[in-house]
Parts: C-alpha cells; structure tokens; sequence
C-alpha cells in the first residue's frame, strides 16, 4: 500500500470560486489528491507524512506558458550562442528548471530553444533532473531573417541557407515540413515568430514575417498531429494574420489594436502578456553593452508598452493566460508577473486563474491540474500571506509539491 500524505491547510484557495476556504486537509497518495477534508485530519497509521500549513494559504501549483529553460539571457548571450555545447545548455537548463518549480511553478511551456529542451522534459519525466512538468515547442518556426532564423547577425560564412529542419519556412511546403519535423523532434506546441522581435539581431521589432497562406498551413499541420500553435508578434498586422491563420496564443501583443482584440475574442485566441520581460529588456537597453546596438531602440520602444497592452486587452474581453518569457529575465522571479497583471486593473484572483484554470485548459490537463481537487494531479504550494490581498505574496513561495514529491518547504512559522 502506498504511504500517504496530509497536508493540513489553514486556508485553502479555491481558483474557481475565489474563496478562501478555512482549515482543509489535503490527502496525497502516489501523485494524486485522493481525498479532501474539512477541518485538519491527521493519519490513523505511524507510516503517513504529515505537512502541517496551518499558518499558509495553500492553493494549486502555478503553470507558466512561456519559458525559455535553456537559457538565461545576459551579455555574453550571443557569444553563447557560438561557443556552448549542447552538454552546456543541457546542464544549465537543469539549473533553471529546479529554480523554476522551487519558485512554485510545477508546469511550464517551453517556447523554443535549440532543441535540448525536449531532452530536459525527458530528464524531468524520468526523474533525472529536478524541474516543473514541461510541454515544449522545440525549435521556434522563422523565416529567413526572421526573429527565430538561428543563423541572423553572423559573419556570412556562417549563415548557409537554413530550411525547415532547422525552423526556417519559406513557402506553403516548408511550413508543413517545419511542423512536421517539430512533431518528429519531440515537440508538444508550435511556436511561430509573427513578426519581428526585440532581442534579434535584426532592424524590425515589430513587421510581419509570414504569409498568412504558410500561417495557415502550419495550423493545419499542427492540428493534423494534434497540436496548438503560439505566435510570438509585436506588430498588429502580424497579429491579425497569425489569428486568422488559426493560432491559439498570441505572445507579448504589443502594437495590438482594439480590431484585433475584437478578432482575438472572435477566434476565441488567448493573449500572453510576458509584461516582465518587457519591464526587464527596458531596463537593460539602458545599460550600454548589453544588448547589441540594433536592439536597444527596439527594446526601448516595446519594452514599455506591453503592460498597457495587457490593460486594454483585459478590460475588452480577451482571454488572458498566464506567461512571463523567464529566460529573457532570470528564472524564478517569474511570480512577479501577478503583481504587473493586478497594477493595472487586473483582480487578483482572475490573475491566479490566468495562472491555474485558463493555463491546465489551454494545455488540455483541465482534468489534472490547475485545481487542488480530488482524483487531480497532486500539485500543491503554499504562500505566507492571502494572495487576493498581497499579490506579492506569489513571489515568495514557500512550500512546492509537484506530483506528490515535495521539493521546497521554507515555513517560517
């Protein structure tokens, strides 16, 4: 018989309700919630672990929809980019991954790396390496010079002619092909580069950089093989294409128009904010050297305008998941997203959802995760202080269970 777990709650948040729930008893056993219980149940048997969380507020694990686990970016990244190995990158994504799931989050989707990041989803699974529960886009789809175009600002010896294989699409052909590969590599979503991007070695920040005819075909592709596509975009026009095209997420949306808020609802198509990544690039542009020169004016420019974007888009309706783009920044302050999210209208508590319920949806787990539920998977943390209250409470996690293991207990009191 499998030993069991209680973990006694002082305070429960139930996500879908919103209310604070007193003195609950979580029962685990295996990787699953069994049972809850009103008022605190202790085990009748000397072999149960007992947590006792009496003095937190206890609510289910968080999951953040763009994460780069790869890398961390900082000053010598595109240095990087030409002298680490795949063992480098394998080994410092590790290190991110266990920092992620301490910081609260037990799921993450993983928006494009250089491909290791499939083999670290692997190594999590097996239990090798310590890090969140991973659904990962491998290699980000580009097109030639676009945002993800892995060979943009080298010497021209270096740069070839990439194709599909390596996430560049040129035509109708290339996109299937690209998603194809994708699938073949390990791949679990499919992540275009709408337009152009910020920290790119490229002039445009914001132009569209697919036809809407390959838009079109990669959702086709990607359906076939059962699997959702996220579109990184700043520019509008961009935007509107990848939604007519059939994305589901539209990732930072910085020059996005109220047309295109209306067309996001209508396709029903999810906004992912990513706002401390625009706070982080803003804040970096402004230390010389950091970023190469042809993306400090871009970083400047978008860098303040994602939160406002946020605002608009939330108070019109579109649905809006959870996502920060850690990596771009360091990984584990991914939980200050909440506090941007409420700043500027959000409600704590749909900031929460935005984080559980919306994000176990998207990712087809609504009967797993995202809710502290009997039969759910047992993906349980706990902070000091009432979130609806203090956001920044959700930056200090203090007790991290994923799939029935604890991995963090830091309990003042």
């Amino acid at each position: 018989m499998a030993q069991k777990t209680y973990v006694l709650c002082g305070k429960l948040l139930d996500v879908k309700s919103g209310a604070l729930l007193e003195k609950k008893t979580l029962v685990v056993e295996g990787d699953k919630i069994i049972k809850v219980f009103d008022g605190y149940v202790q085990p009748k048997d000397r072999t149960s672990k007992v947590y006792n969380l009496k003095n937190q507020v206890v609510m289910p694990g968080l999951i953040d929809m763009h994460v780069h686990i790869e890398n961390e970016f900082n000053a010598n990244t595109r240095l990087n980019g030409y002298i680490l190995n795949e063992a480098d990158i394998a080994f410092n994504a590790s290190v991110f991954a266990k920092i992620t799931l301490e910081a609260g989050f037990t799921t993450v989707r993983d928006l494009g790396g250089s491909g290791v990041n499939v083999s670290v989803k692997k190594a999590i699974n097996e239990g090798k390496i310590i890090g969140p529960r991973v659904f990962t886009a491998e290699k980000s789809l580009a097109t030639t010079g676009g945002h993800a175009d892995p060979t943009n600002g080298s010497r021209r010896s270096l740069i070839g002619d990439p194709g599909p294989k390596e996430g560049v699409v040129n035509s109708v052909a290339d996109a299937r092909k690209a998603v194809r590969q994708r699938y073949k590599n390990g791949a679990d979503w499919i992540k275009i580069t709408a337009t152009g991007g910020v920290l790119s070695v490229a002039k445009s920040g914001d132009n569209p950089q697919f036809t809407i005819e390959e838009i079109k075909a990669i959702c086709q592709t990607a359906k076939d093989y059962g699997m959702f596509v996220a579109a990184h975009a700043h520019g509008d026009e961009g935007m509107q294409r990848a939604i007519i095209g059939g994305v589901k997420t539209i990732e930072h949306g910085t020059y996005m128009s109220d047309a295109t808020m209306d067309l996001m609802i209508q396709h029903n198509a999810y906004l992912v904010p990513t706002i401390t990544a625009g706070k982080e690039v803003e804040e970096k542009a402004k230390i010389k050297g950091f970023y190469p020169d042809i993306v400090v004016p871009k970083a400047l420019a978008v860098g303040p305008q994602i939160q406002g974007t946020f605002a608009r888009a939330y108070k019109k309706g579109v649905g809006i998941a959870f996502g920060t783009d850690a990596g771009v920044f360091k990984h584990g302050a991914n939980g200050k997203e909440f506090a941007y999210m409420v700043e500027v209208g959000m409600p704590a508590i749909d900031a929460i959802r935005s984080a559980t319920l919306t994000n176990a949806m998207l990712l087809q787990m609504e009967n797993k995760i995202g809710q502290l539920k009997e039969g759910f998977l047992a993906d349980i943390i706990a902070v000091d202080d009432n979130p609806l209250t203090n956001i920044k409470t959700m930056e200090n996690v203090v007790f991290v269970m994923k799939a029935g293991k604890v991995y963090k207990k830091q309990l003042s009191h």
